[in-house]
């Protein structure tokens, strides 16, 4: 069916963005080869990284084998988003009706632009060099439907109208997970399964009768049906946008910094979230509104392809706070914010989130939710942390408190070598206090961890402020040496776990740890 120009999709696509933020970030050149790392394993690199066969999904290690000169970044999508807005920005000052669904990918309406500079080519050249003059690279895709106009931006494809269908029929069925933005969470399975099923391309897929797809397979690959065939992937909906769903907040003092912007965004996202509960919707496109208190008006469109989630709201307000208040574009506040307006564009019934058992989504953790972020009101946004698995020896050592609200970045990579962790299994209380003991042998001698990384003695029994215990069992020593070549950071430690004697119901085991012959308790087992 050949569809009117009003209805085609323009979508800018940056290549490996996170790698090229990354880049911008750490001031290394966006030519070179630059790997982002996740949990260690290769998520994003350059095309200088690729050509020495660094790809996604290879292990930290292997990459740098690959490419001994690559530069590694941890992930990090504040960092993403902040950068990215300059180029949304650019493309805004000359195209209206910016959406974006990622860092790295926007799209618009193809109709406004096409007329205005004549022709979708000369449109997308344009943006091109806005872009481009921005120092990023870009590229453009147009097509009658979101998720083809997406696929087509990475081929830097204009689509003819009608031809969606047409385009992605001899392209793998594996692009139609390529974009995470635009599929759900379990796309990549379904993907996986076409392919195990023979359907190697878009267009075998495709082929399929609808009835087929949706008595085989679940909603979304009902979606992707829609999206190899080139059809609506959102029918027409005569859904009214619910009246006073809007959430605005005075600023007073005005906001200039991010970590208070984003604060300020938790609780406003947790406000609008109530207000669509309350209507039995959920947002899948978001208006972030600002006003300064020189009278500048900043507003920035976020397009979903899943109902957003309150961390999920709040997650972009953050972003784009971010973006605005420590970007490098000319839409940069010249003075603090005084208004802060989130704005549901587009919403659709509840049911289409996960329904908790007793109703709402997620009702009970939205609740706790709303609760922690009240008492960080109260006393402060460090008040309330959440722990992250971290690397390190120590079991304490392997807890990373970061504030509720916040990204969850460990200090260390927990999926890196750590000669001399503590083996499994892992205490099931950590003391934070550490109490002192003492561990002697059968002659009352103290028993500590000689140079050699051996126990002085055999280890008989542990006194425990008034209390002794005879041992049943023992294990250990690990010796740790961090850092010797720093004497003010150093740490020179052992470790050994002991298993004390006495009735079943006195019994314990405890994670001992020696540093300068003195012993204190790290950690219980249960």
């Amino acid at each position: 069916m050949t569809r009117d120009s009003s209805s085609r999709v323009l979508a800018l696509w940056c290549p490996d963005w996170p790698a090229i933020a990354a880049a911008v970030a750490t001031d290394v050149s966006p030519v070179a080869a630059v790997a982002v790392t996740l949990a260690n394993r290769v998520v994003a690199c350059t095309a200088t990284a690729r050509a020495e066969g660094v790809t996604r999904g290879l292990r930290r290690r292997e990459a740098q084998g690959r490419c001994p000169e690559l530069h590694v970044v941890g992930a990090d999508p504040d960092r993403d988003a902040r950068l990215f807005e300059p180029v949304a920005a650019a493309v805004a000052a000359v195209a209206p009706g910016v959406e974006v669904l990622r860092p790295g990918l926007l799209v618009l309406s193809a109709r406004g632009v096409a007329r205005y500079f004549g022709s979708e080519q000369a449109a997308a050249e344009r943006l091109v060099d806005e872009v481009s003059a921005v120092g990023v690279e870009s590229q453009i895709g147009v097509a009658d439907e979101l998720s083809t106009a997406v696929i087509a931006a990475r081929r830097a494809a204009l689509v003819p109208r009608g031809g969606g269908a047409s385009f992605l029929a001899p392209l793998a069925v594996k692009e139609l997970a390529a974009e995470p933005s635009l599929a759900a969470a379990e796309r990549s399975e379904l993907v996986d399964l076409l392919h195990r099923l023979g359907l190697r391309t878009i267009g075998d897929f495709a082929a399929l009768s609808t009835v087929d797809v949706a008595s085989r397979f679940g909603t979304d690959a009902v979606l992707a049906h829609r999206s190899a065939r080139g059809e609506p992937e959102r029918p027409p909906s005569a859904r009214v946008l619910p009246p006073d769903l809007d959430v605005e907040q005075q600023c007073d003092p005005p906001i200039d910094r991010v970590d208070a912007a984003a604060f300020a965004g938790r609780s406003l996202a947790e406000q609008l979230h109530v207000k669509l509960a309350a209507a039995a919707v959920a947002c899948t496109r978001l208006l972030v509104q600002a006003s300064t208190g020189n009278g500048e008006h900043l507003s920035r469109t976020w397009r979903c392809a899943e109902p957003l989630t309150p961390e999920g709201t709040a997650d972009r307000v953050r972003w784009q706070l971010d973006g605005w208040l420590t970007g490098r574009s000319e839409a940069k506040p010249t003075a603090g914010i005084t208004i802060l307006r989130l704005e549901p564009v587009e919403v659709v019934a509840a049911g289409a989130l996960q329904l908790g058992l007793w109703g709402g989504v997620g009702e009970d953790d939205e609740r706790a939710r709303r609760a922690l972020v009240r008492v960080q009101g109260l006393l402060g946004g460090e008040a309330v942390q959440i722990g992250v698995l971290s690397g390190g020896r120590g079991p304490s050592e392997r807890i990373t408190m970061v504030p509720l609200g916040d990204e969850l970045v460990p200090e260390a990579d927990p999926n890196a070598p750590w000669p001399g962790r503590l083996p499994q299994p892992a205490p099931a209380a950590v003391l934070g206090s550490r109490p002192e003991v003492a561990l002697e042998d059968s002659s009352g001698a103290s028993v500590y961890v000689t140079e050699r990384g051996v126990f002085s003695s055999v280890p008989y029994r542990l006194r425990w402020g008034t209390r002794t215990w005879q041992l049943q069992g023992w294990a250990g020593p690990w010796s740790v040496d961090e850092r010797w070549w720093d004497r003010a950071t150093g740490h020179d430690a052992a470790r050994a776990q002991v298993l004390l004697g006495g009735g079943s119901a006195e019994q314990k085991a405890l994670l001992l740890v020696c540093h300068d012959r003195s012993w204190s308790v790290e950690g219980v087992y249960e």
